[in-house]
């Protein structure tokens, strides 16, 4: 007798742990392969530009989201990491004349050791406490930048090469574009193998109940640090990225207000899920241009509206967390999840 069956059922583990498990999926992943391929061919140069600084912003965003999403540990130092990673980089390739790869993977590598050494506080601290020491390290960042000019330029800047990768100069542009794609696909192909693997159930106990982690076994001091390490690592290559688009780095570009947009983009994104972070990094990073945008037809009848405009981006971020906080503290990963839901059951609401 046939029997039939519905719903999407798993008979084994490697079936469980696939990336892909289901045909729709992988044709909306082919779509969005060929989208992002696409699109610096038909954008307009400042489009490209703005997708560059969205790129580089969801590889920060991706590592703090494993430090403080899944981990539970409160940083308000992340930019001054992505300052590390970005003067480590230039200061390699230009002074140095260390190839790109290898000043790119230093970048990050000093970058994690010095997350290793402000995570140590994290097996006393917590919460509030341990913000304070994460920004504590923000102002020792800055400080070094601006008092050790011969090094590091101080207020005025210090300049990177472009990067060349084999002999192929990867100029500004398409091709930087294409860079920062790949770095970036490959950021979350690491991280969503993470959240399949055992470290992101140690990381949510940790972050759920340190006490109850430790009391099963788990050494909270041991990935605690890992996940300073990974999400620092994330940082500072995003920071060089940074360094080798604009070609001129200075202090003024890694403050606490970068850290404070990278709050905002997990925390509107969603702060447990690797898509509200790519989602909350690309409405943050395109708020200026959007406001730019809305302000536009209104020049002609209130001259001056887009600067005045342009300095509420601070209360607009504010605002934005307020209300996702208060109305979906689980961010535009929920909103996603319930329309698809909507859409997947219409017309039949249960």
């Amino acid at each position: 007798m046939a029997v039939n069956y519905c719903g999407d059922f798993k008979v084994s583990y490697r079936e469980i742990n696939r990336l892909i498990q289901r045909p729709s999926v992988k044709f909306w992943v082919t779509v969005l392969f060929i989208g992002v391929g696409v699109f610096p061919l038909i954008a307009s140069p400042a489009l490209i530009s703005l997708s560059i600084f969205t790129l580089i912003a969801i590889v920060g965003a991706l590592g703090l989201n494993i430090l403080t999403g899944m981990c539970g540990q409160f940083s308000l130092g992340h930019a001054a990491f992505m300052a590390v990673g970005a003067y480590t980089s230039a200061i390699l390739s230009s002074k140095l004349n260390v190839p790109f790869l290898a000043a790119f993977i230093a970048s990050g590598s000093i970058a994690a050791l010095l997350g290793l050494i402000v995570g140590i506080p994290s097996i006393r601290l917590k919460g509030f406490y341990l913000a304070i020491s994460t920004l504590a390290f923000q102002f020792i960042v800055e400080f070094v930048i601006l008092v050790w000019p011969g090094f590091t330029g101080g207020m005025n800047g210090f300049p990177a090469k472009p990067p060349s990768i084999f002999g192929f100069e990867i100029t500004m542009g398409t091709r930087y574009y294409y860079l920062c794609a790949t770095v970036a696909v490959m950021a979350t192909l690491f991280v969503l193998n993470i959240s399949r693997s055992k470290y992101r159930r140690i990381f949510i106990a940790i972050r759920d109940r340190d006490i109850a982690a430790e009391v099963l076994g788990i050494n909270i001091f041991k990935y605690k640090l890992l996940s300073f390490a990974i999400s620092s690592f994330y940082a500072g290559i995003a920071g060089s990225l940074f360094a080798h688009y604009v070609l001129l780095i200075t202090p003024e570009q890694f403050t606490i207000w970068q850290s404070i947009e990278f709050i905002a983009r997990i925390s509107v994104g969603g702060m447990w899920t690797i898509k509200g972070a790519v989602m909350g990094a690309i409405l943050i990073s395109s708020l200026p241009d959007l406001i730019r945008l809305l302000s536009t037809p209104m020049i002609h009848y209130f001259p001056g509206i887009m600067e005045k405009l342009m300095f509420l981006r601070e209360g607009v971020f504010g605002v934005a967390i307020i209300l996702f906080l208060i109305y979906e503290p689980e961010g535009l990963a929920k909103l996603w999840f319930r329309a698809k839901n909507f859409f997947k059951l219409w017309p039949y609401s249960y």
